[in-house]
C-alpha cells in the first residue's frame, strides 16, 4: 500500500488553482498517479467533475476538500478525504466558511493601496474562477503581473502574510466543526502540511491533541511544502498520536508549484497510509 502513487492534495480553478478539474486529472494521470483527490479550498463544487475525469482516465478517486480553520490565532488547513460531497451539513458548513472572503479581500486591497499598490482587488478578480473564493493567491498572481514581485513566492515574503502589507486576519471555521463535518459525511479528517504553520512546539502539540480529541484521524507526512527531515518528523508524530499518514503535492499551477502532481517520494514504511483505511470509499473506474 505504501507504493501506491497517491496524490491527495491539489487544487483546480474551482478554488485557487489555474487548471480545470479535468486538466488536473489529466496531469495527475500523465505523472503516474493511481489514486487521486481534488481538494479545493472550502469547496466541493468540482467533485463530481473530478470523479468522472479520474475514472475516465483509470485512476481511483477520493472526494476531497481543504477546509480553513482558525487555531491559536492562525489559519490551519484540514483536508477531508473520502466523504460524501453531497452531504448537506458539509455543504452548508463550507458555504458559511466561504462567507466573508470578499470583505477580507477588499480590506487587503485597501491596505495594499496605502503602500502604493492600487487596484489589487479588481486585478485579483481577473484570476478568480470562483468569486466566492477570492484569496491571497489571486492577489499574488496579479502583483506578479504588474511587476511588484517576480513570482508569487516573493509576494508572500514581502506582502499578504502576518506583519506585512496586505495581511488581513479572517476568522475561519472552528477546528471541531471542520472535523465533525468531514467525519459525519463519512470521511477522514487530515491535518494539512503541518510544517507550514510556524507553531511553537507547545502550540503544535496542542493542535494535534485537540485535533485527535475531535475525531481527526490523519496527518500529511509527505507533502510539497515539507522538507525531507519534516517527512520523518511528521511520520514520528503520526505514530505518537496514532494517526494515518497522507501524501499530496498541494499542486496549484504548472509554473507556480514547487512540486508537480505524483512526484513526491513514498510514505515512510513506519506509517499506515490513509488510503488503507479508506479502501471502501475509493471510487474506482
Amino acid at each position: 500500500m505504501h507504493l501506491i502513487n497517491a496524490d491527495l492534495h491539489c487544487h483546480s480553478n474551482v478554488s485557487d488553482g489555474t487548471l480545470s478539474p479535468e486538466a488536473v486529472a489529466a496531469r495527475a494521470c500523465a505523472n503516474g498517479v493511481q489514486l487521486w483527490s481534488l481538494t479545493d479550498h472550502d469547496e466541493v463544487g468540482g467533485q463530481h467533475r473530478a470523479h468522472q475525469a479520474a475514472n475516465a482516465l483509470g485512476m481511483g478517486y477520493l472526494a476531497g476538500s481543504e477546509i480553513s480553520v482558525t487555531f491559536a490565532h492562525k489559519t490551519v488547513h484540514i483536508v477531508g478525504l473520502g466523504f460524501d460531497p453531497d452531504d448537506a451539513q458539509l455543504v452548508q458548513g463550507l458555504h458559511e466558511t466561504r462567507n466573508g472572503r470578499e470583505r477580507r479581500a477588499r480590506d487587503m486591497a485597501a491596505d495594499l493601496a496605502r503602500v502604493g499598490i492600487p487596484g489589487t482587488f479588481e486585478g485579483a478578480l481577473k484570476y478568480v474562477g470562483n468569486p466566492d473564493l477570492i484569496s491571497r493567491t489571486h492577489f499574488a498572481r496579479y502583483m506578479v503581473e504588474i511587476g511588484v514581485c517576480g513570482d508569487p513566492h516573493e509576494v508572500f515574503k514581502k506582502y499578504l502574510t502576518e506583519g506585512k502589507p496586505g495581511f488581513v486576519e479572517h476568522r475561519w471555521a472552528k477546528l471541531a466543526d471542520a472535523v465533525r463535518w468531514i467525519t459525519e459525511a463519512g470521511g477522514i479528517a487530515v491535518v494539512a502540511h503541518p510544517g507550514r504553520y510556524d507553531f511553537t512546539p507547545n502550540e503544535e502539540y496542542a493542535l494535534f491533541t485537540e485535533f485527535k480529541a475531535h475525531g481527526g484521524l490523519g496527518v500529511e507526512v509527505v507533502t510539497g511544502s515539507h522538507t525531507v527531515p519534516e517527512y520523518q518528523k511528521y511520520a514520528d508524530m503520526a505514530q505518537e498520536f496514532d494517526l494515518l499518514a497522507s501524501r499530496g503535492s498541494d499542486f496549484h499551477d504548472p509554473a507556480e508549484s514547487h512540486t508537480d502532481l505524483g512526484t513526491l517520494p513514498a510514505l515512510p514504511r513506519s506509517v499506515r497510509p490513509v488510503w488503507d483505511a479508506l479502501a471502501h470509499r475509493i471510487l474506482m473506474p
